[in-house]
């Protein structure tokens, strides 16, 4: 499915608010096109219908006393009512005259120096005799056009007065609808980051996803609140005023209809352009996105390595790209936007003066000046939704870019949030033959064999790159391995779902991740199935209170990002207490030691007795003096298991263990030396 049809369907899940907005927008065009209609009235039935024919009357409505007669204007008379000798008002430059009978054909008109009116046209000549009015006499035939043109105001007004309503009503509705569904399109799009795998993220950086998440969504925002409605206005718009130009003129609205082909093409055009300078800027500001991301968590590695220059020539190259990308889009709406429509408008007003022109030439084919006017009215309201949709397209290609990155991620293959109650499992693990690799054919784990028996302590030790942390990756399904097997009580990991399967597992890494909350928020991770009671035995048992207790606020003390504030070993102390609150059946920890200073440590070893029991346990350590008590210790050195026993056993062998412990010593005697 193409990006436009996937942002229809988006439309679509508030499709009633956005056909309401639509039908009041309907509304709203309609009353303010019925606008040009009123005023061409105004002006051939009720200015300028004072030259049409009148004729002699008694006394009544609509007539009018000249000369101790009465006159009435021809369409003023009732179907049956008896018309006397006809008579005329014309209208010469400035000036009304009087002329007491029909008049044979209309063109030039002057006064000769006796006062009469002469009217000539091609070779035709006449002459009439006419009396000049006052202004009073003048006033006195107008008078019966009054009522109907105050009436024919205030049907106007009260229009304008609907148009406001429905425009601010179409706006409101589809403005709200617009930002609904960018909240539907947010809300999947970070749902969709927490069903990704991790590998997902190992190739693309955290300011990428970020990017998308925010600055690719608020593109796409636009183009619901600011292209969406200019389009739809903008469409409604230009079929309103052509309804109304072919029920002027059907003749010159079908030649105004070739603007909607020329305009049609330059779009395409225009767009072939822009999408490759947009896909650039839109790649070019993720990137800076990445970069910035970074640099910011990387802030103290830069100063203290005195990176800043380095870094800022970085930021600069990118930043000099973007600049030039948009420098490009910018001459190229420059020339699209403003152009296009003075084009446009020059073409039809061309054809407007050819065809009125031309028309006044004829004989008998004189326009009124109410068309006119009503012409050249349309004629200007067309080019106002037509400037508005060329306005737009630059916003239309950088949200449909961008559209296209946020389904490019949405389109990743995840795993959906299980809802299965899985029974908390005993914890006997066992690794049958696995094979595992991060690429393909490129194993960094060979042949694993071996069992971990429900409460046992395993110890996983070895150089870095030795597939520790590889182990218990696959054990958590970070990864999922394509050959042998990882068993939990008998039963394939592979067939458990990743929700399932890690609800009764807990991991303590050796830099643990804090979120901004407070102490106690940390440990529950806000699952309501943790009550604060619970929050704080956790914290006990593992003896965080003895540090955490100096804190102003205790265990309700204001964590910042990733916990800054905080010392490792309190940190680490709060990761121990989230583990033992969410009670799993089996526990990871990654070095969870390595960072600690010695007098926090003494007490970080009574947390990890307490977190061992009745829990089958893996540790990652390199710290070999800490794993002596481990039921089980595995050696693994280039992705294969080369050694297995309790330390007892493995120090008899002789073997690579032993002399990774008798070198640990050396330097620990060394260093206290």
């Amino acid at each position: 499915m193409n990006v436009g049809k996937r942002l229809v369907n988006y439309a679509l899940l508030y499709k009633k608010t956005l056909i309401f907005a639509l039908i009041m927008l309907t509304i709203a065009v309609a009353a303010e096109l019925t606008g040009p209609f009123i005023a061409k009235k105004m002006i051939d039935d009720h200015i300028l219908g004072i030259e049409r024919p009148w004729y002699e009357t008694v006394e009544g409505e609509g007539a009018v006393n000249y000369n101790n007669k009465w006159y009435k204007r021809s369409d003023n008379f009732n179907e049956g009512e008896e018309k006397g000798a006809e008579a005329r008002v014309i209208q010469v430059g400035r000036e009304y005259f009087f002329i007491n009978g029909p008049i044979e054909l209309d063109g030039k008109r002057t006064v000769d120096e006796n006062g009469n009116v002469k009217i000539s046209r091609n070779d035709q000549e006449a002459v009439y005799e006419a009396t000049k009015l006052t202004k009073a006499q003048l006033f006195s035939f107008y008078s019966p056009q009054i009522p109907k043109l105050i009436e024919l105001i205030a049907i106007y007004f009260g229009l304008l007065v609907i148009a406001s309503i429905f425009t601010y009503g179409q706006r409101f509705y589809l403005q709200t609808s617009s930002n609904r569904i960018i909240q539907k399109m947010r809300k999947d799009v970070f749902a969709q980051v927490q069903r990704l795998p991790i590998n997902y993220f190992d190739n693309l950086p955290a300011g990428k996803v970020v990017s998308r998440i925010t600055n690719d969504t608020e593109a796409i925002r636009d183009l619901y609140v600011s292209v969406l409605a200019n389009f739809f206005t903008g469409i409604i718009y230009i079929t309103g005023i052509f309804i109304a130009l072919l029920l002027l003129d059907v003749k010159l609205a079908l030649i105004c209809m070739i603007l909607i082909p020329i305009l049609f093409i330059w779009i395409k055009v225009y767009r072939k352009y822009a999408s490759h300078y947009n896909h650039k800027i839109r790649s070019i500001l993720s990137d800076i996105n990445g970069m910035i991301n970074e640099s910011i968590q990387g802030m103290t590695i830069i100063q203290a390595f005195r990176r800043q220059k380095e870094t800022n020539k970085e930021f600069e190259t990118m930043n000099e790209e973007h600049f030039t990308y948009q420098n490009k889009l910018l001459s190229l709406n420059a020339l699209t936007s403003h152009n296009l429509v003075g084009v446009l408008r020059n073409i039809a007003f061309v054809a407007l003066i050819w065809y009125f022109g031309g028309a006044s030439l004829g004989i008998g084919t004189v326009v009124s000046l109410g068309v006119l006017y009503a012409f050249v009215d349309y004629l200007n309201r067309l080019f106002q939704p037509i400037t508005g949709i060329v306005n737009q397209l630059a916003i239309l290609e950088q949200s449909l870019v961008a559209a296209e990155r946020v389904f490019t991620l949405l389109d990743e293959e995840g795993v959906d949030v299980s809802k299965e109650d899985f029974p908390r499992y005993k914890g006997n693990v066992v690794f049958d033959h696995v094979n595992f690799g991060y690429k393909e054919g490129d194993y960094v784990l060979k042949d694993i064999n071996f069992e971990a028996k429900q409460g046992e302590t395993v110890a996983l030790v070895g150089h870095t790159g030795s597939g520790k942390s590889s182990i218990m990756n696959l054990l958590f399904r970070f990864y999922d391995i394509k050959e042998g097997k990882i068993l939990i009580d008998g039963k394939d990991i592979n067939t458990i779902s990743k929700q399932m399967l890690r609800k009764h597992m807990g991991i303590v890494l050796q830099d643990p991740f804090l979120f901004t909350g407070t102490i106690a928020s940390n440990v529950s991770l806000d699952d309501p199935s943790i009550t604060r009671e619970k929050v704080e035995k956790a914290l006990q048992d593992v003896g965080a209170d003895q540090l955490l207790k100096s804190l102003p606020n205790g265990f309700d003390e204001p964590v910042i990002e990733k916990g800054s504030t905080l010392s490792s070993g309190q940190r680490q102390l709060i990761s121990f207490a989230r583990a033992l609150a969410f009670d799993p059946a089996i526990l990871i920890l990654d070095e969870a030691t390595a960072s600690i200073d010695t007098e926090t440590e003494a007490i970080i070893q009574d947390a990890l007795e307490v977190l061992k029991k009745g829990r089958t346990t893996f540790i990652i350590a390199h710290r070999l003096s800490t794993i002596r008590n481990a039921d089980q210790i595995l050696v693994l050195d280039r992705g294969r298991i080369v050694e297995k026993g309790n330390h007892e056993e493995l120090m008899k062998v002789g073997g690579k263990y032993y002399q990774m412990y008798q070198l640990q010593q050396g330097k620990n005697k060394g260093l206290a030396g």
